[in-house]
């Protein structure tokens, strides 16, 4: 699924907050009170985001996508259903005494999971909140082009992500800034598809409806910061470090072995670079080589999924994926942090 790559730097601010408990899989990483600023990243915490340093991965609450990141880090199949299967964890050492994975497996990735959750305030709360809204968006732009080809089946599970993973995990957000309840909305897209898209006409607009829901929704952040090429280049990183650990849990042995992370990786990728295109202008003004150098990629990157439907065989390898989206991420560093 897609879950959840690592968002540059803010000046924004988080508080680790240790759990001794379990916690619950529907725990959101948000929290809507006032904290005392702190240096962090929403690296740390967002469901779609990667995470710098010690204990990004919360597994008793990170939703499928984010989870990916582990499957794709150590080829596990399926690896991200079993964790989710296997909650709730008291310490991360479960993973391997529940038998969801073996002692070699976790001494590889000790040192990216946790139980702790992590409070993001400022900037990098926004930051998680629009990133967790794209990929919504992700979701959604996918799921349109699978139904448009008559692949309702194929459909149907981006059509769920959005309400059955996303929307628990930005809901404490949404209530925060006061958004309309969306969540029936996407509910019904996802009945009509489920029932078999029997009225395509009532489908289309069903879908009209919650993809608009989900704009109103990341409106709610301030025009300025939305049309910032520097916030909206860490939600652009965002989408693509997500896309990234999609499209490795999806390619296995030279095959695309999981469609629904390709698929998943796909509309990412799209949408990423529909948010690129709105300020575009605005970085070549003032960033000529970096602008140039970022279309570039990103169009050798959309290269890798020529349709929503997968190809026979991987078009790019998981390290020629992976190169393309860290130099994205580099270039736009001196977007985020121009050199003084």
């Amino acid at each position: 699924m897609f879950s959840t790559f690592r968002l540059l730097p803010t000046a924004a601010a988080a508080i680790l907050v240790a759990f001794t408990g379990c916690t619950s899989p529907t725990a959101t990483n948000t929290d809507s009170s006032p904290s005392p600023a702190a240096t962090g990243s929403p690296a740390a915490t967002s469901g779609h985001s990667g995470h710098g340093g010690k204990g990004g991965i919360n597994i008793n609450t990170a939703i499928l996508s984010e989870l990916d990141k582990l499957e794709a880090k150590l080829g596990v199949p399926a690896l991200s259903n079993k964790i989710q299967a296997s909650r709730p964890y008291a310490k991360v050492e479960e993973l391997v005494s529940k038998n969801v994975i073996t002692q070699a497996q976790f001494d590889q990735i000790k040192d990216l999971v946790t139980i702790e959750d992590i409070v993001l305030t400022g900037e990098a709360k926004d930051v998680d909140y629009m990133t967790k809204l794209g990929l919504m968006k992700g979701h959604l732009i996918v799921a349109k082009e699978l139904l448009d080809a008559g692949k309702i089946d194929q459909a149907e599970p981006h059509i769920g992500h959005p309400v059955e993973e996303i929307y628990a995990d930005v809901e404490d957000q949404l209530n925060e800034r006061k958004i309309p309840e969306f969540k029936n909305t996407l509910i019904k897209l996802q009945d009509l598809v489920k029932a078999g898209a029997k009225d395509p006409a009532q489908v289309s607009a069903e879908f009209d409806t919650s993809m608009k829901a989900v704009d109103a929704a990341i409106v709610a952040l301030p025009e300025a910061q939305r049309k910032d090429p520097k916030f909206v280049m860490q939600v652009i990183n965002g989408l693509l470090e997500a896309a990234n650990s999609e499209y490795g849990a999806a390619v296995a042995d030279g095959k695309i072995s999981a469609i629904i992370e390709y698929q998943d990786s796909r509309g990412f990728v799209i949408y990423a670079e529909m948010l690129y295109k709105e300020i575009a202008e605005q970085v070549a003004k003032t960033s000529p080589e970096i602008d140039k150098a970022i279309v570039a990629n990103m169009t050798a990157l959309k290269e890798n999924w020529p349709s929503a439907i997968a190809p026979a065989a991987p078009v790019k390898t998981t390290e020629e994926v992976t190169k393309l989206v860290k130099t994205i991420e580099s270039d736009s560093q001196k977007v985020v942090k121009p050199a003084s």
